[in-house]
């Protein structure tokens, strides 16, 4: 248990293992680690969670396969849930994460037992609106020295306009100017920022798995629709939303705890793993 290394080709990934019972897959959002995880999902002794930090995040190296994507991304989970024994899983995520979550829930059904999607920032469709603001930040940094181009970043539209409509999402934005890869990260920043979960409305729509979905207002990142879209489409989705983190933190990563711990405790994912 805790952290191991995995390679994939000449990428060493990092994994976090915790806990044994429900096997549960669940990954961090663009730019975050494995801590981000451990703020939402609920330490519990009846689950088994298993996080990789994909490429480029937390203990991750970059390899050199290139482009960086979601597709990439849920490769890399899928062949770690493997490695560790993880044969059919609960599969959860946060922002990324949740793409990562959506991508595997219907490209390996066999594989998923069930299915959380934390604040989505992507619905069916490559380069949302919503994510315009980070694929700005990587094409800043590319462009420019790390100080320069935070300082462009704030004075410019999109830094204003998220300022004003979500200090957390600002917040987290300026963060990627801070990361001492910063320059090294900003591929996998656009690159990820302007991909999408390789899922379709009807593919969604077909999935058979139970399903929670977690949403906010406030964020412009990850905006109340894309998690009522998904909600929606996923038959039987049971949806929850929420305090943002903005109005108060400890609140929110409170509620996503309970609304986890619930679904995980629930009798239509608990009968899937009687023997």
């Amino acid at each position: 248990m805790g952290k191991t290394s995995f390679m994939r080709a000449d990428a060493s990934l990092a994994v976090y293992r915790e806990g044994q019972g429900l096997p549960v897959v669940f990954q961090h959002g663009l730019g975050a680690d494995e801590a981000q995880v451990a703020q939402n999902v609920p330490t519990s002794a009846d689950i088994h969670r298993l996080t990789l930090e994909c490429r480029g995040h937390g203990a991750s190296s970059l390899g050199s396969a290139r482009p960086f994507s979601i597709h990439m991304f849920a490769e890399d989970v899928l062949a770690a849930a493997t490695e560790y024994g993880f044969d059919r899983f609960v599969v959860g995520g946060i922002s990324m994460g949740a793409a990562i979550a959506l991508h595997l829930a219907h490209h390996h059904p066999d594989r998923v037992a069930g299915l959380v999607l934390v604040r989505p920032a992507w619905i069916f469709e490559a380069s949302p609106d919503n994510l315009e603001p980070g694929r700005a930040v990587a094409a800043l940094i590319r462009s420019h020295p790390v100080a320069e181009a935070r300082e462009r970043f704030i004075a410019s539209e999109i830094g204003r306009r998220i300022a004003s409509e979500a200090p957390d999402n600002f917040s987290s934005l300026l963060g990627y100017f801070e990361r001492p890869d910063a320059f090294d990260f900003a591929s996998v920043l656009g690159d990820i920022a302007a991909d999408g979960p390789g899922v379709s409305k009807a593919d969604t729509a077909a999935i058979k798995v139970p399903t929670l979905v977690i949403g906010n207002e406030q964020d412009a990142i990850h905006p109340l629709s894309c998690a009522l879209t998904l909600a929606e489409t996923v038959p039987g989705a049971r949806y929850i939303e929420v305090t943002a983190k903005t109005a108060d933190k400890a609140r929110h990563f409170a509620e996503i705890q309970g609304a986890i711990t619930d679904f995980l405790a629930s009798s239509s994912i608990r009968s899937l793993f009687r023997s």
